[in-house]
């Protein structure tokens, strides 16, 4: 039988590390850990099953603290878990500690990084799925929330999505402290209404004092006997607990105690007492899902075939030789092709609606599991989940992200639909790779390369089609580009990517019969950027002009730029969309903007001219 007495022992010591480790640090969140320390200390003593020596086994449990701010309890979870020693709590918030303000993967078992409120549910559907349909496992997610998050519209697509699949694996506890960083939350302690709306999204909710030890046990009892559905205990809490200086007062969020020694006092002194976590059920191993084999498919030079369908269809045969791909579509899998993954691996397929929050949270779950994970949408929409994916980098994940609908190009859909920042947007995250295809058989290289590629890797896909003129023999890798016309007396150098690269060949062939002679390159790889070939090129032409369907901030004449910036003399020009797109057919928006064949040649000729190149 669970001793109810150590249970409150060690929701006091997890009380004292908090104020202990925000005393050393000098910041921290000691009163948002406090709140919890009993919901945290009934689960790390007999309810969480995780073998803290062997952190990566795919049988443990998951916790994920959504309110990552409340670190300090985490890593005194940790410490009475016997995960840290003393010494190494003591370093926390330290340079070079891998106990950072904000939890993340640096200190196993933590699988993503948090923080950003409003994140870790999400991440915790992504892991439950995971079990479920892929590992095929018992493991049993738990996320501690804050109130505060509950506000965040991405902790109910979280809801609604954990409800939809059922996913009776996963148990949230919701610390209802009643505070946030400057005011009382919406709902106070109004934790009756916060269960309601729980029900009518399909949960099993509980409502349970989270400093009652015993109400904390059978709650969490009733959640693992729960099936059919998610459980969430809305658990009513104060702030601080347990010190009369702090405890359920505004104004000390995300401060040290003034008074820590006193404080520790007052919670009965420090302790050392230790936890032996319940270890998971070994028994079943991880699912493997069998595989038929095959071979990436490959298009004639000539062919026009556009890159969207491309990437389905790479897609789909990959999922036939690696049992480990898996992939994610926002509910437009007709239009990015993912639809053919779905048709041929329905097992592995999850459909996430118009929830691209969800989406990117729910693909970085799986493969902290190891699963490699692809997820699609219009190139536009990722926009909306910039955050998740801000923080993906930061829990160190490998995702890989394809965008279709990309640019001015897609047409009469008009300027909603038109990603233009979306290049910049992705260059800009940590470690990070950014590719845009010309065609079809590039195209699937750079898919099944992004499987092992670490990181987050993006890959921008065109609807219209493109002429193929990459053949089905040749080599095409991240940090590559082709050049597709030159000479040795090439005056000018023209650079593009995907829906421009035939643009830039038209223009080549324009300025060619004015006695122009014009070098294209097709910069398929923008991140990493193919520095030798443009420093060649620079050194051959010392003119150089970028085309691109984006906005001129940030994409590829930036990154252009950045490789050349080392090397002068050379001259380099951008055209890019650089007013306000309306609707239109492809080709008359690509002139409006400036970057279809005859802008380019005019370009070239211009920059050539102020040179004074006798050419032309």
């Amino acid at each position: 039988m669970a001793d109810s007495k150590f249970r409150r022992e060690l929701g006091q010591q997890l009380r004292v590390d908090s104020v202990r480790a925000a005393a050393t640090a000098g910041s921290g969140h000691p009163t948002s850990s406090m709140s919890a320390a009993d919901l945290m200390a009934v689960l790390l003593d007999g309810h969480l099953r995780l073998d803290y020596e062997h952190p990566h086994d795919p049988h443990n449990d998951h916790l994920i603290f959504s309110k990552g701010h409340a670190s300090p309890l985490y890593y005194s979870m940790l410490k009475a878990a016997g995960a840290i020693d003393e010494a190494e709590f003591a370093t926390y918030r330290q340079f070079g500690s891998r106990l950072e303000g904000h939890p993340t993967p640096r200190i196993p078992p933590t699988d993503v990084a948090t923080g950003s409120l409003g994140q870790g549910l999400p991440v915790g559907v992504g892991i439950a799925w995971a079990g479920r349909n892929l590992d095929r496992l018992p493991y049993r997610v738990w996320v501690l929330c804050g109130d505060s998050e509950m506000a965040e519209g991405s902790i109910w697509e979280a809801f609604e999505h954990a409800a939809h699949y059922r996913l009776d694996n996963l148990t949230v506890i919701v610390d209802v402290n009643r505070l946030g960083q400057t005011t009382e939350t919406m709902l106070g302690w109004d934790v009756e209404t916060y269960a309601e709306r729980a029900r009518a999204f399909g949960w099993h909710a509980v409502v349970v004092d989270g400093h009652d030890v015993d109400a904390i046990d059978a709650a969490y009892a009733a959640a693992e006997s729960t099936a059919d559905r998610p459980t969430v205990l809305f658990a009513k809490t104060k702030k601080g607990k347990g010190v009369k200086a702090v405890e359920d007062l505004p104004g000390k969020h995300g401060k040290p105690l003034d008074d820590p020694e006193a404080a520790i006092a007052e919670l009965g002194g420090q302790r050392d007492l230790a936890v032996q976590v319940a270890k998971p059920d070994v028994a079943d191993e991880a699912h493997v899902f069998a595989v038929d084999g095959g071979e990436l498919p490959t298009w004639e030079v000539g062919e026009n075939v556009a890159t969207r369908l491309a990437y389905g269809q790479a897609l789909a045969a990959l999922g036939s030789i690696r049992g480990d791909v898996v992939a994610l579509d926002g509910e437009v899998s007709n239009s990015t092709h993912s639809e053919l993954f779905a048709q041929a691996h329905p097992e592995r397929y999850v459909e996430m609606y118009i929830a691209e929050q969800q989406m990117i949270a729910a693909a970085v779950g799986m493969q902290a599991r190891g699963w490699v994970a692809y997820a699609s949408t219009f190139a536009a929409f990722f926009s909306r989940a910039y955050d998740f994916i801000r923080m993906a980098a930061i829990s160190r994940a490998d995702l890989r992200l394809s965008g279709s609908h990309a640019g001015v190009s897609i047409g009469p859909d008009g300027p909603s639909q038109m990603a233009l920042e979306d290049l910049a947007a992705f260059r800009a995250v940590h470690g990070s790779t950014v590719l845009h295809p010309s065609d079809a058989n590039q195209t699937a290289q750079l898919v099944a390369e992004m499987a092992d590629r670490p990181g987050i890797s993006y890959l921008r896909t065109l609807r219209g089609k493109t002429q193929v003129r990459t053949r089905p023999d040749e080599k095409v890798f991240v940090g590559g580009s082709r050049v597709l016309r030159s000479s040795e007396d090439d005056h000018v150098t023209l650079v593009a990517c995907g829906v421009t690269v035939d643009e830039a060949y038209k223009a080549a062939e324009l300025l060619a019969a004015v006695g122009i002679r014009a070098r294209v390159i097709d910069c398929y790889s923008i991140k990493p950027v193919d520095a030798m070939t443009l420093l060649t090129a620079a050194a051959e032409t010392h003119s150089v002009v970028t085309v691109e369907d984006h906005w001129p901030e940030g994409g590829l004449g930036d990154a252009v730029l950045e490789a050349l910036a080392a090397f002068s003399p050379v001259t380099v020009r951008k055209l890019a969309v650089r007013e306000m797109p309306g609707s239109g057919t492809p080709e008359e928006l690509l002139e409006a903007a400036g970057i279809d064949a005859k802008a380019i040649a005019a370009e070239a000729r211009e920059l050539l001219a102020e040179r004074h190149a006798p050419v032309g």
